[in-house]
């Protein structure tokens, strides 16, 4: 499943250092502008303590975790909708991505330039999204244009895309993001028909999609971020908007990631961290592409499988080989953390803990799957 997180931010705010730690590659980290020219891509493992009580307990011959992509995308600065630095190159790698880390720099420090001579994480994160929404708006203003003279000739997708941009362009004009347009104030999407929901995915908003925050901050802060005034205005505007945050010394974690994976708890403890500050990077990513974890578990190999939430169980089965989803007879489900209390399938057998599910059972987070199909 080729589902990315774009990590975007101005020149200097720590991104490719950020991801040299989560990738362990070294794409160029530099104390000037532009120093990332084209995209970084690495496939990072997602930590999952359940995945690895599993490798424990079964031994297998063979192990395969969940991942995700996260990409290292151009510096942005003011003007970029209009061309400005990287500007065009940036926003098309952006419409690639799937979700947003926005990393922002809440450190000070007279050695790090920062493009616009000055800390202020807020007015980081308003120049990012201002020209996000700029983009956006050009991108509306095109299809609406484009629909008005489909529309014309009574085509009747094409009015139904007059009438969503319609309604996009003074949202968008007043500096608002899409996301807030498709999703209404409890949280829930904005209904739409399918024509209409289908021209909207087309648009590839910029802004529409998910976004979480990610605060940099030096090694000296850590002890102290719940206090610390530049993550406390990061943390105020992520709590507004419904989106996560999550505090990370990028310099840190880059040097940890260099370190022999025996010294790094050492490290760790040291620093005062119970895990590497990465693990929640990964993790909210994972969760804002609105994935879930099951795993195929037994002696020859220990496999997390990556799904959609809301995946029933024969496309699950699906992701295992297409004959599993076409012959499917029903699926035997074993909660991962009952097979980790009990110490193997016969216990769990043997407790009354093994459901047998079928067609419609939609699979959990943390299920422990094996599949009965016939073709």
């Amino acid at each position: 499943m080729a589902l990315s997180v774009g990590i975007v931010g101005l020149p200097n705010v720590g991104k490719s250092t950020l991801f040299n730690a989560l990738s362990s590659k070294q794409a160029e980290a530099a104390n000037y502008a532009f120093c990332t020219i084209e995209p970084n891509v690495g496939i990072v493992p997602v930590p999952d303590p359940r995945f690895d009580s599993l490798v424990d307990l079964f031994e297998p011959a063979k192990v395969v975790a969940a991942t995700v992509e996260f990409v290292d995308i151009a510096g942005l600065v003011r003007g970029a909708s209009k061309g400005e630095g990287r500007g065009n190159a940036f926003l098309s790698n952006i419409r690639e991505a799937d979700a947003i880390a926005h990393v922002v720099r809440c450190f000070e420090d007279d050695n790090v330039l920062h493009v616009d001579n000055r800390v202020d994480p807020l007015a980081d994160i308003e120049t990012i999204e201002t020209e996000l929404v700029l983009r956006d708006l050009e991108t509306v203003q095109k299809r609406h244009e484009k629909a008005q003279k489909a529309a014309k000739g009574n085509n009747p997708l094409e009015k139904k895309a007059l009438v969503l941009c319609d309604a996009l362009l003074p949202h968008l004009d007043e500096g608002k993001l899409a996301r807030t347009f498709f999703t209404l104030a409890d949280g829930s999407p904005r209904e739409m028909d399918d024509d209409t929901a289908r021209v909207a995915h087309e648009l590839f908003l910029l802004t529409a999609k998910p976004m979480f925050y990610v605060a940099n901050v030096k090694e000296d802060q850590l002890g102290a971020t719940e206090d610390d005034p530049l993550v406390a205005k990061v943390r105020a505007l992520a709590e507004e908007r419904g989106a996560p945050m999550v505090v990370v010394s990028a310099a840190i974690e880059s040097e940890i990631m260099q370190l022999p994976p025996e010294d790094r708890a050492e490290f760790l403890e040291g620093a005062g961290l119970e895990e590497p500050g990465l693990h929640s990077v990964i993790r909210t990513g994972y969760g804002m592409l609105d994935l879930i974890t099951y795993f195929t578990a037994g002696d020859p190999e220990v496999h997390a499988w990556t799904i959609r939430q809301g995946t029933k169980a024969p496309q699950a089965a699906g992701k295992i080989h297409s004959d599993f989803e076409k012959g499917f007879i029903r699926a035997e489900v074993i909660k991962a953390a009952d097979l980790l209390e009990l110490g193997s399938e016969q216990a769990v057998k043997a407790a009354g803990k093994m459901g047998l599910e079928g067609k419609e059972y939609v699979v959990q987070d943390g299920d422990v799957m094996h599949f009965r199909f016939n073709v």
